[in-house]
């Protein structure tokens, strides 16, 4: 096995800020906008923006919640061993607001679809838009693309894509795992 840098911590960082600037664009004060991460890996980088926006470029007030989407998989009943669930923390309606999914990978897509399906739990969004760090953009399985993306990666079928944050992992980076 091995394993090739994408993203460096310096990387992440600037990452971090270039798609915290898109969603300023996009979004001003965020008084409409409510940012979702999927359980489990997309929470990392939410709560990551969410204190780059709130630190970096004072905007007060940001609405940030965890979306499980376990149960909404098309998958959750194929696995030989039982799924273990993540938790939801969405303290706030979704009905007619911006709302962002943040997740740290997108691969086939399949995460995506199920989230938006979760999400009509919360209401009924105004709009949805996806922001992810990595988009491998050759692998979907669905017709579903980011609205921002850190980085774009070809990766073939048997490369991983790992991402590693200093929370969970003891530092910030992106690998290519080949297997």
């Amino acid at each position: 096995m091995s394993q090739k840098v994408l993203l460096n911590a310096t990387e992440v960082d600037i990452a971090l800020h270039r798609l915290a600037c898109q969603l300023i664009e996009n979004h001003d004060t965020f008084s409409n906008t409510v940012l979702v991460g999927i359980q489990p890996r997309g929470v990392f980088l939410a709560e990551r923006l969410k204190s780059v926006l709130e630190s970096e470029y004072k905007i007060k007030d940001i609405q940030l919640g965890y979306l499980d989407i376990t149960f909404y998989r098309d998958d959750f009943r194929r696995s030989e061993k039982p799924l273990e669930a993540n938790k939801t923390n969405i303290n706030f309606i979704v009905e007619d607001k911006k709302v962002v999914f943040i997740d740290d990978v997108l691969y086939t897509g399949r995460s995506i679809r199920s989230a938006l399906t979760a999400i009509q739990s919360f209401g009924r969004p105004l709009e949805i838009e996806l922001l992810t760090l990595i988009d491998r953009r050759f692998s979907r399985h669905l017709p579903i693309q980011p609205d921002y993306r850190g980085r774009q990666v070809d990766a073939i079928n048997n490369e991983k894509v790992k991402v590693c944050w200093t929370e969970q992992d003891g530092e910030d980076a992106v690998y290519l795992v080949s297997t």
